[in-house]
């Protein structure tokens, strides 16, 4: 997971928040976070990227949709993250101070 972009983090977290997305699902989750398109042309050889790592899993919806699934070692990959990023912030210890 430490050798991952944001963006294939991100992309992990969003399939993880979807019930098996097709791309077009992934890609609108993400231009929502991050308040821009995000285009075919970066979204889809990042997801490729990810199944070819053993992180995703895609299948074949219809001709022309593919569904997206993490793997069982994505899964423990990003919990092992969550665990790591709490050790480094916890909304009541680390709470910034309103002015």
């Amino acid at each position: 997971m430490h050798d991952l972009t944001a963006f294939k983090r991100d992309c992990l977290y969003v399939i993880a928040g979807l019930d098996k997305p097709h791309g077009l699902a992934v890609k609108s989750a993400l231009a929502e976070y991050y308040e821009k398109d995000i285009n075919a042309g970066r979204l889809y050889p990042n997801l490729d990227e990810l199944v070819s790592m053993g992180l995703v899993e895609k299948s074949q919806k219809d001709k022309r949709t593919n569904e997206y699934a993490l793997t069982k070692r994505a899964r423990r990959e990003l919990e092992a993250r969550r665990e790591w990023e709490a050790q480094y912030f916890s909304e009541t210890e680390n709470a910034v101070p309103a002015e």
